[in-house]
C-alpha cells in the first residue's frame, strides 16, 4: 500500500522510442546542457534496469548531470523514475506513524545506528533503507556488515513483522525497492560523479519514498569532510531534497550541520560501531549524542508525538537513560541475524604523536578519509572488500590544546599504515 500522501508513477513505454539510438541522444543532449523531458528520463532509467541501458552509458549520464546538472523538473522525474523501478513497502492504514532520516554522509557519521532504535522507543515505525559507502564517506551497511552474521536484505514476511515487534530495521536497497537507485549508486561511487545535487536528491529521495514515510528529516552536512563543501551547497542540496520530497507527498524538513571535522571520534567500520554502542548509553562523545537528538525531536514535533523538540528530547533521553536504546539496538541486530557479544574487534593499534606543541586548527579529512580507504577500510572500485577492522581514531578536534609527543590519532590497520603514517600527521593542523 502506498504511503499517506504519495505519488504513484509508472514508466513511459520503451516502445515510444529507438532503444538502439536513445541512450546516446540523452547522454549528448545534457552533455550539451539542453534539458530532458520526463519522457525520456523515465525510459533511461527503465532501459537501466532492463539492460538495454549499459553501465557505461549510465556512467556518462552521470558525469553528464555532474557537469551540467538539471532543472528542479529533471531532478523531481528522475527521482520518481528510480523509485518507480521498483516497489513501495506495505504500509497498513492504522500502524504507527513512519519517520526516518538521511544524513548527506561524512567521516564519522553513525547517527543512523543511533537514531532508529531511539525513534523505536517512542511508538513509531523506522523502516530505513540505507547505502553502502560513497567516496570517503562510509555507509551505513558496511558498518552494520561488520558485526558478524548481520543481514542486509530480509523478506518482506520478516520485515513486516520486525517493523512490527520492535518498530525498526535498516536494509539496503533491494532489486525490489529502488534497484534503479542501487546499481547507480555503485557506479557513482567509483566514476567521480558523488558530488552532483540532482544525483544525490534521486538516490536519497528513491529510496525513502519507497518506504511510505509521514516524515523525513534530513541531515545535509556542509564543510571539509562532507560531499557539500560550502555553506551555500549545503543550502541548495537542502533546498532540493525539500522541494523534490515534498512534490511527491513527503513531509521533509533539513538540518544543515558542521562536518568540518569528523563526527565523533570514530572513523571506520567496526570502529563505529564500537562507538555507537557507547552512544546507546549515553557516554560517547557529546557531538554525536546532540545530532541525533536534534534530528529525533525534530521528527517527533513533525509527526504531533511532541508540541515543542525540549519535550521530545526529554523523552528520548529518559529511554536512553533507562537502557531502553541499548535494548532495543540489540534486538534489532539479533533479528537482523548479527551477533554482537560486545565491541567489535579491530586491527592492531598504532599511534601517531604531535611533533609540536600548538592549537588544533583544522583537520585534513580527505586525507584521513582517503588513507582508511587505502588501508582496506573502504572501496576504490565496485567490487571490492571491506576489511571492518581497519580504522581510526581521533585524539584531538579542532580547537584543543596539543602538547610535543601527545597521540593525536589511533591507526587500526593490518597493512600499510606506515606508508600512510607521515600523511596523517600533516592532517592534524596547528
Amino acid at each position: 500500500m502506498a504511503g499517506r500522501g504519495a505519488t504513484t508513477t509508472s514508466f513511459a513505454s520503451s516502445r515510444e522510442y529507438d532503444l538502439t539510438n536513445l541512450p546516446a541522444a540523452i547522454i549528448a543532449k545534457k552533455r550539451d546542457a539542453k534539458s530532458l523531458s520526463e519522457a525520456e528520463i523515465r525510459c533511461f532509467v527503465e532501459g537501466f534496469v532492463e539492460g538495454s541501458v549499459a553501465d557505461y552509458q549510465m556512467s556518462a549520464f552521470a558525469m553528464a548531470v555532474l557537469l551540467r546538472g538539471m532543472t528542479f523538473d529533471e531532478t523531481a522525474a528522475l527521482t520518481l523514475a528510480m523509485l518507480a523501478s521498483g516497489e513501495r513497502l506495505p504500509r497498513p492504514s492504522d500502524g504507527p506513524p513512519r519517520v526516518d532520516k538521511h544524513s548527506t554522509g561524512g567521516l564519522g557519521d553513525k547517527v543512523s545506528l543511533f537514531l532508529a532504535p531511539l525513534l523505536a522507543c517512542q511508538g513509531v515505525h523506522v523502516p530505513m533503507v540505507s547505502g553502502r559507502g560513497l567516496g570517503l564517506s562510509g555507509g551505513t551497511l558496511d558498518k552494520l556488515e561488520a558485526i558478524p552474521g548481520f543481514q542486509c536484505h530480509l523478506s518482506d514476511h520478516h520485515a513486516r513483522h520486525q517493523l512490527d515487534e520492535i518498530g525498526c530495521f535498516i536494509v539496503g536497497a533491494s532489486e525490489r525497492i529502488a534497484p534503479a537507485d542501487r546499481r547507480f549508486y555503485a557506479l557513482r561511487d567509483v566514476t567521480g560523479t558523488v558530488e552532483s545535487i540532482p544525483l544525490i536528491t534521486a538516490s536519497i529521495l528513491s529510496k525513502k519514498l519507497a518506504a511510505s514515510l509521514d516524515a523525513l528529516v534530513m541531515d545535509v552536512k556542509a564543510g571539509s569532510a562532507a560531499f557539500m563543501k560550502t555553506l551555500d551547497e549545503a543550502r541548495s542540496l537542502a533546498r532540493s531534497i525539500v522541494l523534490t520530497a515534498q512534490r511527491a507527498g513527503l513531509p521533509t524538513t533539513a538540518l544543515i550541520t558542521d562536518m568540518d571535522q569528523p563526527l565523533g571520534r570514530a572513523i571506520g567500520n567496526a570502529i563505529e560501531v564500537n562507538e555507537t554502542l557507547e552512544c546507546l548509553d549515553g557516554a560517547g562523545p557529546k557531538e554525536v549524542i546532540e545530532l541525533t537528538l536534534a534530528l529525533a525531536s525534530e521528527l517527533l514535533v513533525r509527526i504531533g508525538s511532541f508540541t515543542d523538540a525540549e519535550r521530545a528530547r526529554q523523552s528520548l533521553c529518559r529511554s536512553m537513560a533507562a537502557g531502553e536504546v541499548r535494548e532495543r539496538f540489540e534486538r534489532m541486530i539479533a533479528m537482523q541475524g548479527g551477533q554482537l557479544l560486545g565491541a567489535l574487534p579491530l586491527a592492531p593499534s598504532h599511534t601517531i604523536e604531535s611533533d609540536i606543541d600548538g592549537w588544533v586548527e583544522r583537520i585534513d579529512c580527505e586525507t584521513i578519509g582517503r588513507c582508511v580507504v587505502e588501508m582496506g577500510g573502504g572501496r576504490r572500485q565496485t567490487g571490492d572488500s571491506v576489511d571492518p577492522s581497519v580504522g581510526i581514531s581521533l585524539r584531538v578536534r579542532i580547537g584543543d590544546s596539543v602538547r610535543r609527543g601527545q597521540p593525536i590519532l589511533e591507526v587500526h590497520a593490518k597493512r600499510d599504515w606506515e606508508r600512510h603514517a607521515a600523511a596523517l600527521a600533516t592532517a592534524i593542523e596547528y
